[in-house]
């Protein structure tokens, strides 16, 4: 069975640190990622905590998996009310890879899956990709790492 990963990628006039931070620093996730903020220390192995930035509420968690900054982040997820069980095998993967392609231009590649190997795949890819998989997220991110 070949994998089921939602994945896409956006070019990015701005630095590769640019992008890193508007991935790593609350003050910016906050804008394009439904207004939760990342509760982290950033550290390989640490948990990766998504709450709203309003209410505090735990709406997603994970750890992180690896981080190589400014290239790679690669953190796990669970939705914190899904109605499966809380085991390592039920987390999604996430990769985010930044490529400086020339000075002030990057690109951004982000991948999730495999929804195979998770409980609920086939409804959790299916639901993904019905609210826009990764394009409006990253379009998000393009406008706030290019200052718009």
């Amino acid at each position: 069975m070949s994998k089921l990963i939602v994945e896409d990628a956006i070019e990015i006039q701005a630095s590769g640190q640019r992008v890193w931070t508007v991935l790593t620093d609350s003050q910016f996730i906050q804008q394009y990622m439904f207004g939760c903020v990342a509760d982290t220390d950033w550290q390989t192995g640490s948990d990766l905590l998504w709450k709203g930035g309003a209410d505090g509420q735990l709406y997603v968690k994970g750890k992180i998996v690896m981080i190589d900054a400014p290239r790679r982040l690669e953190y796990t997820v669970l939705g914190a009310d899904m109605k499966i069980a809380d085991i390592p095998e039920n987390y999604l993967t996430i990769v985010y890879d930044v490529t400086e392609q020339k000075p002030g231009v990057s690109r951004l590649h982000v991948s999730m899956g495999d929804f195979n190997t998770v409980g609920e795949g086939k409804r959790r890819h299916d639901e993904s990709v019905a609210g826009g998989g990764w394009a409006p997220m990253l379009e998000k991110i393009k406008a706030l790492a290019e200052g718009a």
